[in-house]
């Protein structure tokens, strides 16, 4: 089955305006980052590794749900597709909130700055990488409106991937740059999914 956002020109204007959204958000992300280059750069390439999941996860997905049409979902297409938005939509809330939440602290490659104090307030109450949680939900939400399991798993996997090296150089640099109060926050937080990880 053909996806809706390519087969039905209102699924198409609204899945393309989400997507579109997204990805102009992320490069504001990567501009107003550009601005803030103190504190020492730990980053070990993990830009790279994040990019490239997210724009290859992205990529695979698209192509999936077009060519592979035995994988598509045989649930009702439009609640699926509309549920999908709405998970897609809240992604992107939740990554922009985490990323406002963190302020000047924010950067798309791991810095660690002089001073820097834990952020435990916003969505950081429940995870430890919101943002990163809310790229992700993202990803699932796109999988969805595209209604295709195939796709949808390389979607969500793909870019995990990049996450969970990202989270392990982060945190190192957060432990050893922060020490004690990154510690304390950590002990009491999943990486990303509360109760899972």
């Amino acid at each position: 089955m053909t996806p809706l956002p390519y087969r039905y020109a209102g699924a198409g204007v609204a899945f393309y305006a989400v997507v579109i959204t997204f990805v102009l958000l992320e490069l504001r992300l990567r501009l107003r980052s550009g601005l803030n280059r103190s504190g020492a750069r730990s980053d070990r390439g993990s830009i790279v590794v994040v990019w490239a999941s997210v724009a290859g996860g992205m990529l695979a997905g698209f192509l999936i749900a077009t060519d592979v049409r035995s994988a598509a979902i045989d649930t009702p297409r439009w609640p699926l597709f509309v549920a999908g938005m709405a998970v897609m939509v809240a992604g992107i809330v939740i990554r922009q909130w985490s990323v406002a939440m963190l302020g000047g602290y924010f950067t798309t490659d791991v810095r660690v700055h002089p001073g820097q104090a834990v952020v435990d307030s916003g969505p950081y109450r429940w995870v430890r990488h919101p943002s990163y949680a809310g790229l992700l939900i993202t990803m699932l939400g796109l999988g969805l409106a595209l209604g295709n399991w195939a796709g949808l798993a390389v979607l969500v996997v793909v870019p995990t991937a990049g996450l969970v090296f990202r989270i392990r150089v982060e945190e190192r640099a957060l432990l050893e740059g922060i020490g004690e109060p990154y510690r304390r926050f950590a002990a009491t937080r999943a990486h990303l999914v509360p109760g899972v990880w």
